[in-house]
């Protein structure tokens, strides 16, 4: 699943530069008409979105990866479930790792980079004791979703995903495999209908 060699991937630099509209800290909820495999029903975290493109991990896709036989050294600090998340079809053997932090730094800390309301990635490449701020609850993703320039703003603007404002603990939920039907829920009006949409669309 993951190499120990190549836990290394920090989403700081893989894409560069930021814009208006940036869609950088938001949930992509798949809309139902959205049928590529790959997507189907998933909530994707947006990394980052800037003119060359965006990067974002698949929240709600667990594998039957133990996080202590990929990351021993991490194990003791992951959320619940402690597995591998299949964070999406880009470097499938990369990993990207969230946390949550009881720190809020004014600065970046190194090995550290800030999402927003407490949450961050980390450099998997350090030992946890290593780094200058403390973190918890961490979520490792194996592999990640990316899109080049304009790609993603097409796809939105297609109806193939709706995006939508993250919560802090999304990122980190108890219960990803219904993380996709509880996001459109507590939307307001008919988005909040698309919850329960059927997964076969001929028995609508």
């Amino acid at each position: 699943m993951i190499a120990p060699g190549e836990c290394r991937v920090r989403v700081q630099g893989i894409i560069s530069g930021m814009s208006e509209g940036s869609f950088t800290g938001r949930l992509l909820v798949a809309a139902p008409a959205l049928r590529d495999p790959n997507f189907d029903r998933t909530v994707v975290l947006v990394l980052e979105h800037g003119p060359e493109g965006a990067v974002g991990v698949v929240l709600n896709r667990p594998t039957g990866t133990d996080l202590y036989a990929a990351l021993p050294r991490w194990e003791g600090l992951a959320a619940d479930p402690s597995v591998v998340f299949e964070g999406g079809p880009v470097a499938p053997t990369a990993a990207i790792c969230i946390a949550r932090t009881p720190v809020v730094a004014e600065d970046e800390p190194e090995g550290w980079r800030p999402l927003f309301a407490g949450l961050g990635t980390v450099d998997l490449g350090r030992d946890p004791e290593e780094l200058s701020q403390p973190v918890r609850d961490i979520r490792v993703f194996a592999g990640y979703a990316g899109w080049g320039a304009d790609q993603l703003e097409g796809e939105v603007a297609s109806g193939a995903w709706y995006v939508l404002d993250a919560l802090p603990d999304d990122a980190l939920s108890a219960d990803p495999d219904d993380l996709w039907r509880t996001v459109l829920r507590r939307q307001r009006g008919k988005l909040a209908m698309v919850a329960n949409f059927p997964t076969d669309p001929v028995m609508n």
